[in-house]
């Protein structure tokens, strides 16, 4: 799984001109599924999201998670983050989970983050075409990858 986390003043993802989810300050995650994703990736990777130190305290540092801060979370599937760009100039995508893997995958996230957080998060819709908006906060812009945990 791969997760790009911004850190957002504000964020928000409309579908069909409605908005389907939207926060205020916290994080804004796409979030990328392969094929050899499992529950354990989830666990450790939204484990590793509830945790990150990147809010700041009272002297500006980035030193508290995003409890702390009693932020929120938008989370919004992304395929495109696994392409391969190897050869030619036509991405290719087959790294990314079919639907049948991912969705699941994707709802079990989705109460992952919930229950690590303490608080239901926002959602995009799986498959959809999407329209984000957000506000970089910093910018802070992360990426973890739970196949490189060591």
């Amino acid at each position: 799984m791969i997760a790009v986390i911004q850190r957002v003043t504000q964020a928000s993802v409309t579908i069909d001109n409605e908005i389907k989810g939207q926060i205020g300050l916290g994080f804004m995650i796409l979030l990328g599924i392969t094929h050899s994703d499992n529950q354990e990736d989830i666990e450790w990777l939204s484990k590793k999201i509830v945790g990150l130190r990147v809010f700041g305290d009272e002297e500006g540092k980035m030193n508290l998670d995003i409890k702390s801060v009693d932020g929120n979370i938008l989370l919004i599937s992304q395929f495109t983050l696994h392409a391969s760009t190897k050869k030619g100039n036509r991405p290719s995508f087959i790294e990314a989970a079919r639907p049948e893997i991912a969705i699941p995958l994707y709802e079990k996230m989705i109460a992952q983050l919930e229950f690590d957080l303490g608080k239901p998060i926002e959602t995009g819709t799986f498959g959809a075409d999407m329209k984000v908006s957000l506000l970089n906060d910093g910018p802070v812009t992360i990426i973890i990858d739970s196949k490189n945990r060591i």
